[in-house]
């Protein structure tokens, strides 16, 4: 990365041999779609044992709200009024038009996803170059080593919006980069149609739109952009909040909110020493995984990044763009504790990572970019900052959660919020800030030793693909295949003698994973709630099946006739005699 003084300027090889360039400058593109096509095919084999969702609530809402979107029946969804948003049902929501088995609309849905995800690739090759400055080479296996991250690859496989995140940010960070090098109304507007993308996808884009907002004040206040250029920057984020509107104002009832608004117990939940404390501990936990699932390589840009704003030596492209960056991914981290912190009825969580993986590519790749430009002793001097972060986090973790045990209580992963560092610690069961930290000092002593020697760089490079195709794989064994297991229910509805047009209702007694995947297999309608009374317009139910114990639910008493279903699940079907 060129950043300030760090920076050991390095000619391109490429510009000495113009002889060569038109016979290789379509290797580049071909290498990128070929590479794009195998990122595509790699996420859906690794998505192949998934076909009901495995992340509820959240796959659950945004289904239900595609589905409607489409044209078909609603659902529930676990949003609130005020932070919903509809960008991503909006996105998969071709894949439930027509007539089609959920499974299959699934299935199209993972495809969506994994086009729209592997847009990492030759988005983060076009970082490397533009940005950072990198060699072809660099950046193209840089460009890999960013696409596979576990961070990302892993939720193109569920439907989730963390899926579309990763490729949006480095997207966007490249457009303000152009914007601040070349000011200019078209460029504003891309930069404002993107962020207007955050607005549209989910909440956290309120912090994006706030760094945006702030940058269009400086940018207006430094005399770099004109009037007509900041209304091309923020009309786009207006009009993706129209659309947002317009899509809620058509889904009307269709689907139906069960999440609360956050009000006044988020303010209680902060506003004491406590609450400050609870808040700044999930943030350092946060900015702690994004370093130790890079190798340290977030340390190493970040470190490099504030000296770039403290210092700045290459002009104001990079440095307000590593500024900006720098800005939303504290911002990001400390909205998503706040948020977390008001949710009073929620068990503590030792980390919730979601919320800030998708800058991990971005600062993944920084950091290579300061290992491969920059001089020996700065260099070194970065990755001591790197070492640091994961030693200070770690201890402070482990600290955390010791507290918290003495205390009689055990704090536990957010749901699917850190799957790779549960695959890189062998921390299943429970969080290890300890063995984090080691094999985050462990890469990044690594790649530094190896980046000091020109002639590693590119097997090193390659390791670390290996290294996230690997993870990936433990993954799939130990977190991905087990909740398939787990939340399948078996038999199909279709199975047991549920017919297409049938009035369908579930019970409150069945567990809440089993009753939503039973209801996606009812494509026709919306699946209601009832809690022990079926109402009179039920013409099938899904119920409880318990044999011998006493919430075992008795349809017979109000006229169903058992279908069939699993007393192991401990649900059945029941039709109306």
């Amino acid at each position: 990365m060129a950043s300030g003084s760090d920076v050991i300027e390095r000619p391109e090889v490429e510009a000495a041999l113009p002889s060569a360039a038109p016979a290789r400058r379509w290797v580049v593109p071909l290498l990128l779609v070929a590479g794009w096509v195998l990122s595509v095919a790699w996420r859906m084999w690794l998505s192949r044992h998934i076909v009901l969702p495995i992340a509820h609530t959240d796959e659950d809402s945004y289904l239900n709200t595609a589905r409607a979107l489409a044209g078909g029946p609603g659902g529930f969804s676990s949003e609130n009024d005020l932070l919903r948003r509809v960008g991503y049902p909006m996105l998969i929501s071709p894949a439930f038009l027509g007539d089609r088995d959920f499974t299959d609309s699934y299935r199209l849905v993972q495809l969506i996803n994994a086009m729209v995800n592997s847009t990492l690739l030759p988005l983060a090759y076009l970082l490397g170059r533009r940005l950072l400055r990198l060699r072809r080479s660099y950046a193209l296996l840089g460009a890999v080593a960013a696409a596979t991250l576990p961070a990302t690859a892993f939720y193109a496989g569920v439907a989730m919006i963390e899926t579309v995140m990763a490729p949006l940010v480095v997207a966007w960070l490249l457009a303000v980069h152009r914007w601040i090098e070349r000011p200019g109304p078209l460029a504003a507007a891309t930069v404002g149609l993107l962020v207007g993308g955050f607005h549209l996808l989910h909440s956290r884009g309120l912090v994006i739109v706030a760094v945006h907002a702030g940058l269009v004040l400086l940018l207006f206040a430094r005399r770099r952009i004109n009037p007509p250029a900041i209304l091309a920057a923020l009309l786009p984020v207006l009009a993706m909040a129209l659309v947002n509107a317009a899509a809620i104002r058509y889904l009307g009832n269709k689907v139906y909110l069960l999440g609360s608004t956050p009000g006044g117990g988020t303010v209680e939940a902060v506003a004491s020493a406590q609450g400050v404390v609870r808040v700044s501990v999930g943030v350092a936990t946060q900015l702690w995984y994004l370093v130790v699932i890079t190798f340290g390589m977030a340390g190493v840009a970040w470190a490099a990044a504030v000296r770039e704003l403290c210092r700045p030596r290459h002009g104001d492209a990079v440095r307000w763009t590593m500024g900006v960056a720098l800005v939303v991914t504290v911002g990001v981290a400390g909205g998503a504790s706040v948020i977390l912190a008001g949710i009073t009825g929620k068990p503590l969580d030792a980390i919730y990572g979601r919320y800030v993986q998708m800058l991990a590519p971005f600062w993944l790749l920084v950091g290579l970019g300061v290992l491969f430009t920059a001089g020996r002793r700065v260099v070194l001097r970065r990755a001591a900052v790197a070492v640091a972060l994961l030693v200070g986090g770690g201890a402070l973790i482990a600290v955390r959660l010791a507290y918290v045990a003495s205390r009689g209580h055990r704090l536990r992963y957010g749901g699917f919020s850190a799957p790779d560092l549960v695959a890189l610690t062998g921390g299943l069961r429970e969080m290890r800030p300890v063995i984090g930290s080691l094999v985050g000092i462990a890469g990044c002593l690594l790649l530094v030793a190896t980046a000091l020697v020109p002639r590693l760089r590119m097997p090193v490079l390659g390791v670390l693909v290996v290294v996230n195709l690997v993870t990936m794989q433990v993954i799939d064994h130990r977190i991905v295949r087990p909740a398939v297991a787990s939340t399948a229910p078996t038999p199909r509805v279709a199975d047991v003698g549920v017919r297409p047009g049938e009035r369908v209702w579930a019970s409150t007694g069945v567990h809440y994973v089993t009753r939503f995947n039973l209801s996606h297999q009812v494509t026709w309608t919306d699946v209601r709630w009832f809690s022990e009374r079926p109402p009179a317009a039920a013409q099938v139910v899904f119920a409880r099946w318990a044999p011998g114990q006493a919430d075992d639910w008795d349809g017979t008493a109000y006229g169903f006739v058992r279908l069939g279903g699993n007393p192991v699940q401990h649900w059945a079907a029941w039709r109306r005699a």
